[in-house]
């Protein structure tokens, strides 16, 4: 952490401490929840300061906790400590923006998946096409997401050994130290044996350095959960989607597939790796195919012996 940066936490603990007289333990959860958004920027990017936070970074923060299974309140509590954090520096006249300003987290409401439909994955798809080696590795990160449902974290933590190509099947290591296997499909196959053929050797002899990682960045390293939503984020850019887009989003958009095709929540639920089926239950109320479907077969309006009379 850099110097002004400690500084301007100290001198907000002060203030807590000596001004609006708060318990040493209400400060030092302050302390904390600050300490973890500095830390989770640090291992994702890098951090430059409290002034050159985005809202972006603040809205990844908050879906990093969730990834990492933090209750809405618990989250909520951290954005709320974020937020007070900066409303003490723009009221001292330490920084003039504030980026906790745009960033809303409802904790009393259950906000539907957000999904990419048919047409825009298409769009993605073709936003990928390249022979540049980074668009190569960019369809393969795509092609995994769209074709298993994987977390970020468990696409970014994937190694060669946990891969069989062969088989097309993939064992990940889920939250809460869970392993299960997931099968994907020949584009996904293809995309892989591509990006590991040839391009991951060529991005991994610029480190210098062996891992067993399958993603690597630019540099050769592993790429990180950050670094996953900076590629997609210029893959949206690259199709002209005017959507937001985060991994777990293509994570909703698989389930959602697989339930529109006919799957049961069983399978939906042990191929994501949720730990409860009521988890899983929240994609039924997006499967808008069959609701459509349903809806124009069922209501009567909608069939062409209605005649309006006059």
């Amino acid at each position: 952490m850099i110097e002004d940066s400690e500084d301007q936490i100290q001198q907000f603990l002060h203030y807590l401490t000596n001004e609006r007289r708060y318990s040493v333990n209400t400060v030092l959860a302050y302390k904390k929840d600050l300490a973890s958004f500095v830390q989770f920027l640090t291992e994702n990017g890098g951090f430059t300061g409290f002034s050159n936070v985005s809202n972006r970074d603040v809205e990844l923060f908050m879906a990093f906790l969730d990834d990492k299974g933090n209750k809405r309140d618990s989250i909520a509590r951290r954005i709320s400590a974020l937020r007070s954090f900066y409303h003490f520096l723009i009221k001292r006249e330490i920084l003039r923006k504030n980026p906790t300003e745009s960033v809303y987290l409802r904790t009393n409401e259950k906000k539907l998946p957000r999904f990419f439909y048919e047409q825009e994955m298409v769009a993605l798809f073709a936003a990928t096409t390249g022979e540049a080696p980074l668009d190569r590795r960019n369809a393969a990160l795509l092609e995994l997401f769209y074709a298993t449902g994987m977390r970020v974290s468990e696409v970014a933590d994937l190694t060669i050994a946990q891969l069989d190509l062969t088989l097309k099947i993939i064992l990940v290591h889920g939250k809460g130290n869970k392993d299960r296997y997931v099968p994907f499909g020949e584009h996904a196959k293809k995309a892989l044996t591509d990006y590991l053929d040839n391009v991951r050797p060529e991005l991994l002899a610029k480190s210098g350095q062996t891992n067993d990682y399958v993603f690597l960045n630019n540099r050769g390293g592993k790429i990180t959960s950050r670094g996953i939503t900076y590629v997609l984020d210029r893959i949206i850019e690259k199709s002209a989607l005017s959507a937001k887009i985060h991994p777990h989003m293509l994570r909703h958009t698989f389930a959602t597939q697989m339930l529109n095709n006919g799957a049961d929540l069983r399978t939906v639920q042990e191929l994501l790796g949720h730990s409860s089926l009521s988890t899983t239950q929240a994609y039924t109320h997006v499967t808008m195919e069959h609701l459509q479907h349903d809806y124009q077969k069922y209501f009567p309006r909608n069939s062409n012996e209605l005649k309006k009379e006059d």
